[in-house]
């Protein structure tokens, strides 16, 4: 399996995964985040591996259309980028300001509310 894609699924299953059928969340959770194979799921479902192979096909691509709709996953990226480079800027030039380091820090892990 692609290491990248196996990410990517288990990203998006933590972001969405509520908002699929059981059945496809139950699949999907044991294939990428419990390396289920398609065989072991099966017989564990009492289902036929085409019937996990369909769900499994048909769960990443609604959890694929969640994020192609809301975004939630390249957002998260896109701030935890911006977030190394603030910390990365307050270290280069702030380096000796312990209380500045303790609010981005606070603010990174989103404990000011």
């Amino acid at each position: 399996m692609d290491i990248e894609k196996k990410n990517r699924v288990c990203a998006l299953l933590a972001f969405y995964g509520e908002l699929l059928a059981k059945k496809q969340q139950t699949y999907l959770r044991y294939y990428y985040e419990d390396d289920f194979s398609i065989i072991e799921i099966a017989e564990e479902e009492t289902v036929s591996r085409q019937a996990v192979s369909d769900n499994l096909k048909k769960g990443v691509d609604v959890l694929e259309h969640y994020e192609d709709v809301l975004s939630l996953y390249h957002d998260s990226l896109a701030r935890q980028e911006e977030e190394q480079n603030l910390l990365d800027y307050v270290e280069e030039h702030y380096g000796q300001d312990q209380h500045l380091k303790d609010i981005i820090d606070r603010m990174v892990n989103e404990e000011i509310n």
